[in-house]
């Protein structure tokens, strides 16, 4: 787990060694442990060093294989990474480091972009052919992992994170509108391969693209789950699936456990977390870290869950680590988590994970979480009116259920010039097209695919590495391991929505995680004083909404901003969203990053 940056000229001239360290030393929090940098001619590769794996010098990068001339950069963990080993050497490779980057690089020169195929694991890559000049880019099939791009005729950049790219300079920094109406509309997800920027995009997930010395590249998309069901399990019965379930998310787990360092565990205390120190105690790991975190009540909500991790670090006998923030460190934990967002993220838990990965990277530098349960398995409450409702309706009962804003209210909330530049359709529009594609049965199906190949991608598992990562600590998630995807999109979705929601998760848990954790009501990540905005955080909010610089740009109609602040916590998104902290916070990363 690290960070990478670089640069690749197509006009002629030398890479510019200066805008490559200085997206480099962008990347510091997420490397800690080293820092190197290569180049030849026009390409640079830049990288901050985490080590987990192989922690000598001989894992360090960029890596450079000089018996097969290649030049790497990777991010993330390849956790079949020995397996592939012993099978490279069986075809006579041989290896000069045990690192899962070398692995990468060997694999390449056996299989070419293939590789990517044999790649268990969360990872983005960037492989450069010293002789041919080529460049091959690289991403995980969940999108676990980032990869932002800078792209222009005469040069391409790409990093880990998008205020590296910033920093190199030179990046068209203007709103992209399309991408603003998804912001506002699409619960805040921006899908790939847009930003909220139009100078900068992103590798979508599941991607391979391969880039001449020219500048001329291909791209395609190496992996998509199924969500209709399989012929060749028809009859299996409801226990078949739950035991399957389990058995795939077993493997999953033990898989995440590969580390020359120790692996911990954030335990919220719901079932998703619990389940994987459940089974990561059944496999007979011991003195397992586990590491919860609780705030201040506020607006008679209660800020911690407590109550629930307790009984599983009691049950499991782990190493269990109560993380109280006071109230003191929550308005500057606003800032840290606006700095570390690579996009606008609305969810009040960023702040949460932020302050909880400051703590926990103090204790270790790896750690497993619940993350993509929800999402895979059924989970939200917009998935069951989703039920019976006729294929062809499904995008229409998606946006009732999901969107935060229908059209004609999008148009309305937009400032005067906005409302001219900005698509209001093109939310619609794209889901649209992604419900009409074969592979999903039912409307439920849809949904599910939909959420797990690009809502997961680019909000709840774009925050976990965003936070985690803002402190040098790894996130490792089983429940979006791609086979126990593939497995579980052919589960029928009643079996899913049974129990209020991943009722075959709940059922196959029986007997492995304790009852009152498997009957407990849904919990979130909870951040009480930024769901109830009073006080300085209020303040923080209005701040930010009639800065001069928000009220030039003129995003929101200052109507609509005069009556939100004046009733901050009455109007909520479709999804329970503080509207007041979703505007707040799109213009607070706006202006610190320079946006026009």
């Amino acid at each position: 787990m690290c960070g990478l940056a670089g640069e690749i000229r197509f006009d002629g001239r030398r890479a510019d060694l200066e805008a490559v360290d200085r997206m480099t030393g962008c990347l510091r929090h997420r490397g800690p442990d080293g820092d190197g940098i290569w180049a030849r001619g026009p390409v640079a590769l830049g990288h901050r060093r985490l080590s987990i794996i192989d922690l000598s010098a001989a894992g360090s990068q960029p890596m450079i294989d000089t018996a097969l001339g290649l030049s790497i950069v990777f991010n993330g963990c390849i956790y079949n990474h020995r397996q592939l080993r012993a099978e490279l050497e069986a075809k006579g490779h041989r290896f000069f480091s045990t690192s899962d980057t070398e692995v990468i690089g060997k694999a390449y020169a056996e299989w070419g972009t293939d590789c990517v195929d044999h790649l268990l694991g969360m990872f983005a890559f960037v492989v450069v052919e010293q002789a041919s000049g080529r460049a091959v880019l690289a991403r995980d099939r969940l999108g676990i992992k980032p990869l932002y791009l800078d792209e222009r005729t005469d040069r391409l950049r790409f990093a880990s994170t998008l205020p590296a790219l910033l920093e190199a300079g030179d990046v068209d920094t203007t709103i992209d509108t399309t991408a603003l109406a998804m912001y506002l509309s699409f619960h805040s997800v921006v899908p790939a391969p847009r930003t909220i920027l139009r100078g900068v995009r992103k590798l979508p997930p599941a991607t391979v693209r391969v880039i001449e010395p020219d500048g001329t590249s291909t791209e395609r998309v190496y992996w998509e789950p199924d969500f209709s069901r399989d012929p060749d399990r028809a009859d299996w019965s409801e226990r078949d699936w739950q035991d399957a379930l389990l058995a795939s998310l077993r493997t999953a787990v033990e898989r995440r456990m590969v580390a020359d360092v120790p692996v911990g565990v954030l335990l919220s205390g719901g079932i998703d977390s619990s389940l994987v120190v459940a089974l990561l105690a059944e496999a007979g790991q011991t003195d397992l870290a586990t590491f919860s975190i609780g705030f201040e009540s506020a607006g008679g909500e209660s800020g911690d869950e407590f109550e629930y991790s307790d009984v599983v670090a009691r049950r499991f006998g782990t190493d269990h680590h109560r993380i109280r923030i006071d109230g003191s460190r929550l308005l500057p934990g606003i800032d840290g988590a606006l700095e570390a967002m690579s996009e606008p993220m609305v969810s009040h838990d960023c702040v949460a994970f932020y302050l909880l990965s400051e703590d926990v990277s103090s204790h270790v530098k790896v750690v497993q979480s619940g993350q993509g349960a929800d999402e895979v398995l059924g989970g939200y409450d917009w998935y069951p009116p989703l039920a019976g409702v006729a294929r062809e309706s499904a995008a229409d009962a998606y946006e009732r259920v999901f969107f935060d804003r229908s059209r004609a209210a999008l148009r309305e909330l937009l400032g005067d010039r906005w409302r001219a530049e900005v698509d209001a359709g093109a939310p619609r529009a794209f889901i649209d097209e992604r419900f009409g594609r074969p592979g999903a049965e039912t409307a439920v199906d849809a949904a599910l695919r939909n959420d797990t190949t690009v809502m997961l991608v680019d909000d709840p598992v774009k925050r976990v590495d965003n936070m985690t990562m803002a402190w040098g600590l790894e996130a490792r998630v089983p429940f979006l391991d791609h086979e126990f995807v593939e497995l579980v999109g052919r589960i029928p979705p009643e079996l899913k929505l049974a129990d209020g929601g991943k009722g075959v998760l709940k059922r196959a848990a029986r007997g492995v995680v304790p009852d009152e954790v498997i009957d407990r009501t849904k919990g979130y990540f909870p951040v009480p004083a930024i769901r109830q905005l009073e006080g300085p955080y209020l303040q923080r909010v209005r701040e930010a909404l009639t800065d001069p610089a928000a009220r030039e740009r003129g995003l929101f109609r200052s109507e609509t901003v005069d009556r939100l602040l004046a009733d901050p916590n009455t109007t909520r998104t479709t999804l329970g969203s503080n509207e007041l902290w979703q505007l707040a916070l799109l213009e607070m990363w706006m202006q610190k990053h320079g946006v026009r």
